[in-house]
C-alpha cells in the first residue's frame, strides 16, 4: 500500500503544468466550473450607454433570471451606474432591495394576482401592467406604497399587453387612479418583436407612437438589440431596458459580441477526464450518433446536459481543448461529452477545456451551433456547477 501511494504521488508530481486547470475552490470533486467577471458587466454597461446619442434616456439594467444566470449578488456592484434595475416578479425586486439596491426597480410581470399587492412594501417600484384587472387590484391595494405603472402595448410581439383598441381606455383608468393617489406616474412601454433586424423596428414604432399620441407620461421601448441597432429611436424615449448585452453576448446573428465592443461575463470550464482510442467504424456516445471514419483519439469531458450544456448540441459544436479549437462528437450525455482530440495532439488527461466564454469561443457561437440562443445557455447553467468570480475568491 505504501509503495502504491508513493507511485501515485510521484506520478502526480510529474503531471505537466499545462494540464492543471484553474480551480476556484482548490480541489474540486469534479473539475467543472463557471467563472463570472463582474468587471465585464460594468464595461458592457458603459458600452451600451455610449451607443446612445447625447442626452440619452435613462437605463434599466435587466437582471431577471438571477442576472441571466450570472448571479445577482455577483454582478450588482457592477451595475451601480445603472439608473434602475428590471426584474420579472416582485420576489426578485425584494431580492434587489435585500442586496442593497435603493434605486427604482421595474417589475416586468407586474401583478400575477390580487394577493401580490401585499408585496408592495418598498418605495420606487414600477409595475408593468398588461390587463385591466391589475389596475383594479392596485385600486384595492392595502399597501402604503403606491407604485408607478407602465402600460404595456401588445405591439408586434403579441405576448402580453393592451391592443391598440384597448390601450386608451386602460390609460384613462390608470390616469384616474393616479389622480386619486392610488398609483404613481403612468408610463408607456413597448417591446419590439424584430429589433435584431435592420428593418424590424420602424413600422412597430410608428404604430406604438400613434397609439400613445397625445398621452402624457414617460416612454420605454428598447432592449439590447434596439439600443445597439436602432439607437436613434431609443434616444427618443425616456428609458431603455438592455439585458443580454450587459452580460457580453451579441443579440445579433450577423455581429459578434467582440464586434460590438462587448466582453463576455461568464465562461464555462472543464477538463479531459478520459481518452478513448476509437477504431474506424466505431460509434461514439449514445446510439452511436457519431461514427469514426478512421482511427481517432476521443477525449471525454466532464460536462453534460445536467450541468446546463445543451443535449441537442450536434457533432461539430466548437470546444477548446488545451488552447486548440476542436469539436464535440456524438450526443451529449447527462454528465459528460466526447470531443475530437485530432486537432490537439498534446492533449492528455487533465487538459483544460473551455466550453464557452473564453479562449476565443463566444457563448453565442456555441448556442448557434446548438440551434438556440446565448440567453438559454447562460440562464440554463445548473446549480450543481460551482461558480467563481474573476479577481475574487469562490462565491458558491
Amino acid at each position: 500500500m505504501h509503495r502504491l501511494r508513493a507511485r501515485l504521488r510521484a506520478a502526480h508530481a510529474q503531471m505537466p503544468p499545462v494540464n492543471a486547470p484553474y480551480r476556484p475552490e482548490g480541489l474540486l470533486a469534479r473539475p467543472l466550473y463557471a467563472r463570472v467577471d463582474a468587471g465585464a458587466v460594468a464595461h458592457n454597461l458603459a458600452r451600451l450607454r455610449a451607443a446612445l446619442p447625447a442626452g440619452a434616456p435613462r437605463l434599466w439594467a435587466t437582471v431577471k433570471a438571477d442576472a441571466y444566470g450570472h448571479g445577482l449578488a455577483r454582478v450588482l456592484p457592477a451595475l451601480r451606474d445603472a439608473d434602475g434595475l428590471a426584474v420579472l416578479h416582485l420576489d426578485e425586486a425584494r431580492a434587489c432591495r435585500r442586496l442593497g439596491w435603493r434605486g427604482p426597480v421595474l417589475v416586468y410581470g407586474g401583478l400575477y394576482s390580487q394577493a401580490d399587492t401585499l408585496l408592495l412594501d418598498t418605495p420606487d417600484l414600477h409595475l408593468v401592467i398588461t390587463h385591466a384587472a391589475q389596475l383594479q387590484w392596485l385600486a384595492q391595494s392595502p399597501a402604503a406604497e403606491r407604485p408607478a405603472v407602465w402600460l404595456r402595448f401588445a405591439g408586434d410581439i403579441h405576448h402580453t399587453g393592451f391592443s391598440a383598441d384597448d390601450y386608451r381606455p386602460a390609460f384613462e383608468l390608470a390616469a384616474g387612479l393616479a389622480a386619486r393617489g392610488l398609483i404613481g406616474e403612468v408610463g408607456h412601454l413597448n417591446h419590439y418583436a424584430r429589433a435584431d433586424e435592420a428593418d424590424g423596428v420602424a413600422a412597430a414604432d410608428t404604430l406604438f407612437r400613434q397609439v400613445i399620441n397625445g398621452l402624457p407620461g414617460p416612454v420605454s421601448t428598447s432592449n439590447s438589440a434596439a439600443v445597439l441597432r436602432h439607437g436613434v429611436l431609443a434616444a427618443g424615449t425616456q428609458w431603455v431596458r438592455p439585458g443580454l448585452a450587459l452580460y457580453g453576448a451579441s443579440p445579433f446573428a450577423d455581429r459578434s459580441a467582440a464586434d460590438l465592443g462587448l466582453l463576455p461575463a461568464m465562461s464555462l470550464h472543464s477538463q479531459v477526464v478520459g481518452i478513448q482510442r476509437v477504431k474506424a467504424g466505431a460509434g461514439v456516445g449514445y446510439s452511436g450518433a457519431f461514427q469514426a471514419v478512421a482511427p481517432m483519439d476521443v477525449g471525454i469531458v466532464t460536462c453534460g446536459y445536467a450541468d446546463g450544456y445543451p443535449r441537442h448540441a450536434p457533432t461539430g459544436t466548437p470546444v477548446v481543448v488545451a488552447g486548440a479549437r476542436t469539436r464535440l462528437l456524438g450526443r451529449v450525455s447527462m454528465d459528460m461529452m466526447a470531443v475530437d482530440l485530432g486537432p490537439v495532439p498534446r492533449a492528455a488527461i487533465g487538459s483544460p477545456v473551455t466550453l464557452w466564454g473564453a479562449d476565443g469561443l463566444p457563448v453565442e457561437e456555441v448556442a448557434s451551433s446548438a440551434g438556440t440562443i446565448a440567453a438559454e445557455l447562460l440562464t440554463g447553467l445548473s446549480a450543481r456547477v460551482p461558480v467563481a468570480q474573476a479577481g475574487a475568491g469562490p462565491v458558491r
